[in-house]
This record gives C-alpha cells, sequence and structure tokens, in this order.
C-alpha cells in the first residue's frame, strides 16, 4: 500500500444534495413538532419539567440507539428504499400525537417518530457523502442545513397552525410526510443505480488515514465528548427557551416560539458556514471555534434583558451549529470503511445528549428554577477546548487500500 495525500475531485451532485436537504428539512420538521408543542401539552396535561423531559429522552432514546445498528447494517447490505420506510413510522408518531388521549399514548407516539429518524439518518448521510465528491464538509451541511431549517420551521407552524385550534391539527403535519416520501423515491432511485454501477467495479480503493488505532480512538472519543457538550447545551434551548423566555420576560407562547425561532434559524446558517469553512481552512479550526467560541455568549446569557436575549440566542446558534458537518466529516475520514456506522453513531449519540440533556435539566428546572438551568448550561462550551488534541486532517498522509 502506498501512501499518498488527499486529491480534488469532481463537482458535487448538486440536484442530489438538494433533494435529501429537502428530504432532511421535512424528516426535521416533523420531529420539531414534538418540543414545539410542549407548551400546549403541558398546559393541557399539567406536565412537570421532568415530564417534558421524559417525552424528549423517549424521542430521542428511540432515535439514538437504533442509529448504529442501522448505520452498521447498511454499510455491509445497502438500502436504498430505507429511508421510505422509516417515513412511515414518523408519519404514524405524528399521527397517533394528535389524537393522544394522555401521557403514555404521548410517549409511545414521539418513540415511533424517534425510531423513524433512527432509520432516515445513517443512509441519508451515505447519500450526501456519496453526492460530495470530495467536498464532504460542504455536502455534509447542505444536508444539514435542510434540517435545521425543517427544525426552525416548525415553532412558527406550531403557532400558526395548532396552539390557535388544537392538538389535532399536529395532523396536518402528516402531510410533509407525505411530500418526504415522494422526495425520498427520487433519491433512492438515483442511490440504487449508484450501487449498481459501484457492484461492477472490481477493486474499490479506499483513502484511509495514516493513522494509528489508538490515535483514532482517541480522535473519536474527543468528538464524541464535544458532541456531549454541543447537544447538551442545544437541548436546554430546544426543550426549555420557550418556558425560560415565558417564565422570566412574560412573553406568550407565540412570543415564545418566535424566540426560539431566532435560535433555530441562526443554527441553519451557522450549519452552512461550518461546511464551507470546515473544507477551505481545516475541520478541526472549525470545530474548535464552534464549541469554544459560543462559551462568551452562553455565560452572558443568563445575566442580560429580553432584547440582548435576541441577539445572544442569535450569536449562539451561528457558531455553535457550525460544529456538527465537521464533526461528522471529520469522523468520516478516520473511518472511512464505515461510513453508515459513523453517521449513526454520531447522530445516535448526539440525539441521545440531548434525550439524556432534556430529562437531567427537566428535573434540575423542577428542582430549582427555569433560570438555573441556564446558569449551569452556560460552562458546557468551555470543554471546546479538548479539540486541540485533534490531528490535523489536512497534514497527514493517506494509505490506499482496496
Amino acid at each position: 500500500m502506498s501512501t499518498v495525500t488527499k486529491t480534488g475531485t469532481t463537482k458535487p451532485v448538486y440536484a442530489i444534495l438538494v433533494a435529501i436537504s429537502v428530504a432532511h428539512l421535512l424528516n426535521d420538521l416533523l420531529q420539531a413538532v414534538i418540543p414545539a408543542i410542549y407548551p400546549k401539552l403541558e398546559a393541557k396535561y399539567h406536565l412537570t419539567f421532568a415530564q417534558v423531559g421524559m417525552i424528549t429522552l423517549c424521542y430521542q432514546l428511540a432515535a439514538s440507539i437504533f442509529q448504529p445498528i442501522v448505520g452498521a447494517y447498511t454499510d455491509k447490505n445497502p438500502k436504498p428504499y430505507s429511508q421510505i420506510f422509516g417515513m412511515f413510522f414518523t408519519m404514524s408518531g405524528i399521527a397517533m400525537l394528535a389524537y393522544a388521549p394522555n401521557y403514555t399514548i404521548i410517549l409511545l407516539s414521539v418513540v415511533l417518530v424517534g425510531i423513524g429518524s433512527s432509520i432516515f439518518h445513517p443512509e441519508s448521510s451515505r447519500v450526501a457523502f456519496m453526492a460530495s465528491n470530495g467536498k464532504r464538509s460542504f455536502a455534509q451541511s447542505v444536508f444539514q442545513i435542510g434540517g435545521n431549517t425543517g427544525t426552525a420551521l416548525a415553532p412558527l407552524l406550531i403557532a400558526w397552525i395548532v396552539l390557535p385550534n388544537g392538538q389535532l391539527y399536529i395532523l396536518w403535519f402528516v402531510s410533509f410526510a407525505v411530500l418526504a416520501q415522494i422526495v425520498l423515491a427520487y433519491i433512492a432511485k438515483w442511490y440504487q443505480a449508484k450501487l449498481k454501477i459501484a457492484s461492477r467495479t472490481t477493486k474499490k480503493i479506499i483513502q484511509v488515514p495514516d493513522l494509528s488505532v489508538f490515535r483514532i480512538n482517541s480522535a473519536i472519543t474527543i468528538l464524541l465528548v464535544l458532541i456531549f457538550s454541543k447537544y447538551f447545551y442545544v437541548s436546554s434551548i430546544t426543550s426549555y427557551f420557550q418556558f425560560y423566555t415565558m417564565d422570566k420576560f412574560g412573553l406568550n407562547e407565540v412570543q415564545a416560539q418566535v424566540y426560539l425561532f431566532y435560535f433555530l434559524i441562526a443554527v441553519a446558517v451557522g450549519t452552512l458556514l461550518g461546511g464551507i469553512f470546515g473544507d477551505r481552512f481545516g475541520r478541526k479550526y472549525v470545530i474548535w471555534f464552534s464549541v469554544l467560541g459560543a462559551a462568551p455568549f452562553t455565560l452572558a446569557l443568563p445575566y442580560v434583558g429580553l432584547q440582548l436575549t435576541g441577539i445572544l440566542i442569535v450569536i449562539i446558534g451561528l457558531i455553535i451549529s457550525s460544529a456538527f458537518p465537521a464533526i461528522l466529516v471529520y469522523a468520516q475520514e478516520l473511518l472511512p470503511k464505515k461510513l453508515g456506522m459513523v453517521s449513526g453513531l454520531f447522530y445516535g449519540f448526539a440525539f441521545g445528549m440531548g434525550g439524556v440533556g432534556s430529562a437531567v435539566l427537566g428535573v434540575l428546572a423542577d428542582a430549582y428554577s427555569i433560570d438555573y438551568v441556564y446558569y449551569i448550561c452556560s460552562y458546557l462550551p468551555l470543554i471546546g477546548i479538548i479539540a486541540y488534541f485533534l490531528p490535523n486532517m489536512k497534514k497527514i498522509n493517506y494509505k490506499n487500500i482496496e
């Protein structure tokens, strides 16, 4: 095996990148219905913050546990139409949530949505990787910005459709699942054609980094710790920021949804910027800046008024969101023979940390106050300093293997 350096390739397959981004938008929009509807559920069923956190934990665990398993299986047995199958679970969960008569059925409905997500993400991330043609951070950020945009739109659509009319109107979101099925069918057809072409190739050359097993495992561990820091903090915003602004500043439900939208749309923009800068300047530096760079603003957030809260939450969203495409592509480059497993592991771990974070923070909010949650979480981005120990992938050699 000879040692080589990485080289550029052809342009990305933009039609597929746009399609998988749209599919991700629709998938994550449906997922984001769950936290966006929390104020309505909390008022209707008289839930505690711990119970709200348990809803997120059930959804996120269902989404996280299966993702590495799905990814590892599809590494060996690619399933182009599996995302359509997963969307049926999501659709069923959304429909059940619209009719849920009690807390137990709410938990069951979000578990179905989580299972759908666990099937969707590993293969979709692989599609983005295949369509990137070398522009991996860019492709992953285009894929991710779709999901983040869908997450950002959910609070506005909930405020417009559901909050004025009632829980049953969640049923309207099933139409987004139907649209997603159409888009996913188009992607699956392209994906299947790519697999047929690949099957006719007698030898497949893969470039792997010339690093020891210890250094690869250490880098993966660091990346997972950074995911913990990022998603524990993000869960404090997505699950409880509406309650925080309502409690601290006296906003109503619709106004609180708008402030959550500010954060989520900033996350979408930051994700795209992170992908572009990751390809240009190196993923290590983007990761380091994204997690650690948010710290001054998260530390200031609990002490400012409403206007500065709106400004800071946008800045935090822009900075902290730029890490995930770089983290995921960095991990894929460390383990290029296990793309599905790596994607499933990192998406699953991210969702799992979001769920655990939401549950833990809900208990803290009940025991102390919702303000206390943000005092504690403000220190999490400081963990980003450990990104210093990641190897610079732009400066290492690669080996060709079959």
